[in-house]
C-alpha cells in the first residue's frame, strides 16, 4: 500500500524545484497522489477494508489543502503541476 523509498525519490527527483527539495508543495502533491493512487489499486482487492479507506480520504484531504494553498500563492506552478499529474481541473 505504501510507496517504495525508490519509487518516492524518483517522484521527489521529477517534481522538485530545486536540488534537496523535499518540502516544495508540488514535492508532496507528487508524494501524496503516488500514494492515493497505490490505495486506489488496494481497494480494487480489499472492498472492505475501511481502515484503509479512512486514510485515503485524509489523504486526499491533505492533497487539496495543498493544491488549495499552492492554488493561492502562485496560480501557473498550480496550473503547471495538475498538467503534469493529471488532475481533473
Amino acid at each position: 500500500m505504501s510507496i517504495t523509498a525508490e519509487r518516492k525519490q524518483t517522484v521527489i527527483q521529477e517534481y522538485a524545484t530545486k536540488a534537496g527539495d523535499t518540502g516544495s508543495p508540488e514535492v508532496q502533491v507528487a508524494v501524496l497522489s503516488e500514494r492515493i493512487s497505490n490505495l486506489t489499486e488496494h481497494f480494487k482487492d480489499h472492498k472492505k477494508d475501511n481502515h484503509s479507506r479512512r486514510g485515503l480520504l485524509k489523504l486526499v484531504s491533505q492533497r487539496r489543502r495543498l493544491l488549495d494553498y499552492l492554488k493561492g500563492v502562485d496560480e501557473s506552478r498550480y496550473q503547471t503541476l495538475i498538467g503534469k499529474l493529471g488532475l481533473r481541473r
